[in-house]
């Protein structure tokens, strides 16, 4: 939460708190902010375990850390040992750093020769050296 906050910020808050409070109250004001944050966890465990008793015994191994968008996107593509989507196979054929490197990758899933170039789709009889392809109205 406070990840970029330095040593700087810290020593400045700390100093601007002695000057405010002065240094006979400072450790009373730190008593109490420390009993109200203990006192907010209590109620939001409290609530947790309320909600999880009154969803039912299916859901007593619910994480509400599942409710952050980021949590729920990671554990639904890489799955936490369910894999529905097949995306591990997938994970695992792609060497990130031999492709970055430029060098051919380990295992190969299929074997493509991209120096050819690929056969046109067959949609259609074959044309003619410089006939020109039927228009399409639909296509424009």
């Amino acid at each position: 939460m406070f990840g970029d906050i330095g040593g700087l910020e810290v020593l400045t808050i700390a100093i601007m708190a002695i000057v405010i409070f002065g240094p006979d109250k400072l450790p009373k004001l730190i008593q109490d902010t420390m009993g109200f944050i203990r006192k907010i966890r209590s109620f939001a465990d409290n609530a947790k375990e309320d909600i999880r008793s009154e969803l039912g015994p299916e859901f007593q191994n619910f994480d509400f850390e599942d409710l952050n968008p980021k949590t729920f996107v990671r554990k639904q593509l890489l799955g936490d040992g369910e894999d529905p989507l097949g995306l591990k196979d997938l994970k695992d054929s792609v060497d990130i750093k031999s492709a970055l490197n430029g060098e051919p990758a380990r295992t190969p899933t299929a074997s493509v020769d991209f120096s050819k170039p690929a056969a046109p789709a067959s949609s259609g009889p074959a044309l003619a050296v410089g006939e020109r392809p039927p228009f399409d109205p639909d296509a424009t």
